[in-house]
């Protein structure tokens, strides 16, 4: 099978979807990988290392979705990107098609099979998601610290406070691997954490595991209560596939302090807060109710390298068997890959993005 790996062209994404220690791999089964000159610049892998790998250097995205029998990407095709993908050609990436009407699309009429990474389930875990959802739980924790600095407007505490003065109230919604991730960077900085879940059974294990953090049953009433005295909030709501409930409303914001920061990490499932909407590295915050908004859609981009590294230990199994094995025998092989497709062939095979949009579902085989 050719491998294609365009070069990602998102805004300021850095990251590439695979290191030219899995391009070797897939060339040493006998299959041909063809990388977009740069493609991992990024990221720290030069083309020599791909070319060193094996791999073929092709100077443009036309020519790597031509010839190419998969796509491999980190992101969602943007604009440009769609066009090219045809009907018989697999494109393995992220997706977050329920958030996004225009993309969906534009994937049924290319005819192309999409799966997405973020949709594979196995035992109720999302093990190609997982990887990216705790580094942007980390993530959340140092670029929330960063905003609410009193140079960048924000309030002016220091979520570890010192001897003498409390520290800052940090509130982590979603009590998943990013929630999870955020409460543990948080407490580590000295914090004061409560994370919420509808999940008694989780909370119980997250109130055993993570003994210095408080837990809180997710209701309306609990999170209007805990608002005034937020310093930083981070949605950290997930339902597979699905676009993310909005959970915190406008009215729950008025209530935080002025200077207190919102971090949505949801916001690539269209963001679990009523006020939030998408930025980008470049233009990372916005102000609404008083609070600084931070809903950058690609959150591991800003650390490229290690988030390159992260996501190719988890795809590249998938990768393999796909090269080897084509969809049907992937999944055969596979099971849990059936959940990732979301498009094939011009119908609509994901049903949680169907239920979005409000568009016809049909099974994926």
């Amino acid at each position: 099978m050719i491998i294609g790996v365009p070069k990602e062209i998102k805004e300021q994404e850095q990251r590439v979807a695979l290191l030219p220690s899995a391009a070797n791999q897939l060339a040493r089964r006998g299959h041909s990988v063809l990388v977009e000159r740069d493609a991992g610049i990024g990221s720290g892998y030069p083309d020599e290392e791909y070319v060193k790998a094996g791999a073929e250097i092709v100077d443009q995205a036309k020519e790597v979705f031509a010839r190419a029998d998969m796509i491999v990407k980190v992101k969602e095709p943007r604009e440009a990107e769609s066009p090219l993908l045809r009907k018989g050609q697999i494109l393995f990436t992220y997706l977050h098609l329920a958030a996004g009407k225009p993309l969906t699309e534009a994937l049924l009429k290319s005819g192309v099979t999409a799966v997405a990474y973020e949709t594979i389930q196995i035992n109720n875990r999302l093990p190609l998601l997982e990887p990216m959802s705790e580094i942007a739980g980390r993530m959340s924790v140092v670029m929330g610290a960063n905003f609410l600095a009193k140079y960048n407007g924000g309030s002016g505490v220091l979520l570890g406070g010192v001897p003498g003065v409390l520290p800052g109230r940090v509130v982590a919604v979603g009590g998943g691997t990013s929630g999870v991730n955020a409460a543990r960077m948080a407490a580590g900085l000295g914090a004061d954490v409560t994370i919420l879940d509808v999940d008694l059974e989780r909370l119980r294990y997250l109130d055993l595991a993570m003994g210095e953090t408080n837990t809180l049953y997710s209701s309306e009433a609990n999170l209007h209560e805990l608002m005034p005295d937020c310093d930083l909030l981070i949605g950290a709501v997930l339902l597979p596939g699905a676009k993310a409930p909005k959970l915190i409303t406008r009215a729950m914001l008025r209530k935080m302090k002025p200077g207190s920061v919102l971090v949505d990490i949801s916001i690539d499932q269209g963001g679990c807060a009523e006020t939030s909407r998408a930025t980008t590295h470049l233009n990372p915050v916005y102000v609404e109710e008083g609070v600084t908004h931070y809903c950058v859609a690609n959150m591991p981009a800003a650390y490229a390298r290690t988030a390159t590294q992260a996501l190719t230990n988890v795809t590249y199994r998938y990768v393999e068997l796909l090269a080897d094995l084509g969809l049907e025998g992937a999944c055969k092989k596979q099971p849990a890959l059936v959940g990732g497709i979301n498009t094939r062939e011009g119908r609509l095979t994901c049903q949680a993005v169907a239920e979005a949009h409000g568009l016809k579902y049909e099974p994926p085989l």
